[in-house]
């Protein structure tokens, strides 16, 4: 029993001590886009806000599932499809964000005269909503507490492949059709250079989150296979290295990355992350 005890703590610190630091991270990222009216009126910031609490809620949402999974907690019908049913709505709306952050940079270069009366606050809400909406309707055609095994139904498992398939298909294709407009765009003499180039890195790192957000999504098929092939104890070791590597770490790094990255976020960013110590912040953004 101490050794089991032993394994549980030893299992469940491996996943919580870095969920709770990138909680901390989210957490003040999510306050940043917040906490200046240039963040709270800029519509790709609102989408960035979007992306990264989808993102927080479901690394909360995970870790509690992967807590209660570890420790062979059982649950009650309704609590069950509760958590996994907010689990899967809010693991879905990353690459349907990336499409509409891909799309706004694409419009901002390619038609910078008509940007503004095309990515309206209100046009932004109405995509967000969507985004939500189609993630709540494939979420309507699952059961996960009636049939819970590492051996999905083949008529389930199939419309889970054809379903993640076809939005990381398409995802792909908006965000390479995005960034092909914008380098074909940069070679015309009446686009702003400057503006072309930023936009190219940002298309790439958005490609970069679409690939961070996939390897969440096959981190069950990986499980499933690894199942069928290994000791349960070597599983139960492999399985918690697969959910910090394939669960916790995207939820995490696609956004922090993003928000170094950008000029404007990034000394509001470290200077609340350095608690006010360093960074500060400009007159301007205040």
């Amino acid at each position: 029993k101490l050794n089991l005890l032993l394994l549980l703590v030893v299992l469940c610190g491996f996943s919580t001590v870095p969920a709770c630091v990138f909680l901390c991270i989210n957490g003040t990222m999510l306050f940043t886009l917040r906490s200046k009216p240039v963040f709270r009126d800029t519509c790709r910031y609102i989408l960035l806000y979007n992306l990264l609490l989808a993102d927080t809620a479901h690394l909360v949402v995970s870790q509690l599932l992967f807590l209660l999974a570890v420790c062979r907690v059982r649950l009650t019908y309704p609590a069950c499809g509760t958590i996994s049913t907010i689990a899967n709505l809010t693991g879905g709306i990353s690459p349907l964000t990336l499409v509409v952050m891909s799309l706004e940079r694409y419009v901002a270069v390619c038609f910078p005269l008509r940007h503004a009366s095309i990515i309206t606050t209100r046009n932004t809400a109405v995509a967000i909503i969507a985004s939500w909406a189609i993630s709540s309707i494939n979420n309507l055609t699952r059961d996960y507490c009636y049939d819970i095994t590492w051996f999905p139904s083949t008529q389930r498992d199939n419309y889970d492949k054809a379903y993640t398939c076809l939005v990381f298909v398409s995802a792909g294709l908006a965000v390479i059709y995005s960034y092909t407009g914008v380098v074909v765009a940069a070679r015309s003499a009446s686009t702003d250079k400057a503006s072309a180039h930023k936009a190219r890195k940002t298309l790439l790192l958005h490609l970069i989150q679409l690939g961070l957000s996939l390897s969440s999504m096959i981190y069950h098929t990986l499980l499933i296979a690894l199942a069928r092939t290994v000791s349960r104890l070597v599983f139960v070791w492999v399985q918690d290295v697969f959910y910090v590597f394939f669960v916790i770490l995207p939820r995490c790094l696609s956004s922090l990355l993003y928000g170094l990255r950008d000029q404007t976020i990034r000394p509001v960013l470290l200077h609340y992350l350095c608690c006010h110590l360093r960074f500060p912040v400009e007159p301007g953004l205040g």
